[in-house]
């Protein structure tokens, strides 16, 4: 008699599994952001499985290296990011579109900082968030530019000192550093473009 063949498992079976492995990746990934946001800089994987209420095996199984799970935060921020990009400017002429630019990247900056300051911990050792970190000063970049007139993209000395003034470092030195509030620390940056972009 001809061997007859195993039944296949049903369809939704494999289907459930699916499920189940991205909400797990999911939670893990929100565990992580969790951690972060809290000042863990670097939360082991003990604690990452405890707060997303898997086994430890699943972390592993999910982020088998760190990068894997720090991908899945970048992805996660740079949506944060894209969504203060794409609200519409208040200002109509571009010096005020330029100053209005450290209130936009105040919103954003403050909400990344966690992770950024985590991401900075890992960023020499992992060349993922090396690429993230040269991707988002990439793209502050070329919103500037963009927002420039032409005669001051190419004023170099300028575009860079309002670039540096625009950047995280910035917002951190004076937030963390000078030990400014988020509205004094928007002041200063503030006072600071106006007076580079108002002579031009």
């Amino acid at each position: 008699m001809a061997d007859v063949a195993a039944p296949s498992a049903p369809a939704h079976d494999a289907d459930g599994r699916r499920r189940r492995s991205q909400d797990s990746r999911a939670r893990i990934v929100q565990a992580m952001l969790e951690l972060v946001h809290a000042g863990e800089t670097s939360p082991p994987a003990e604690l990452v499985a405890d707060r997303a209420k898997v086994g430890l095996r699943t972390v592993f199984r999910h982020f088998n290296e760190m990068d894997s799970l720090y991908r899945e935060m970048s992805a996660v921020i740079e949506a944060e990011l894209q969504s203060v990009i794409a609200r519409p400017f208040k200002a109509k002429d571009w010096k005020g579109r330029v100053v209005e630019l450290v209130q936009r990247r105040a919103s954003a900056y403050e909400r990344i900082a966690p992770f950024r300051r985590a991401a900075d911990v890992h960023r020499l050792r992992s060349p993922v968030l090396e690429a993230d970190h040269a991707r988002f000063a990439a793209l502050g970049r070329e919103i500037l530019r963009r927002e420039l007139p032409p005669e001051a993209a190419r004023d170099k000395a300028r575009f860079e000192a309002l670039d540096m003034l625009l950047s995280f470092e910035a917002w951190v030195r004076l937030r963390r550093d000078q030990g400014l509030s988020a509205k004094r620390t928007v002041e200063a940056l503030e006072l600071a473009v106006a007076a580079l972009v108002d002579p031009i």
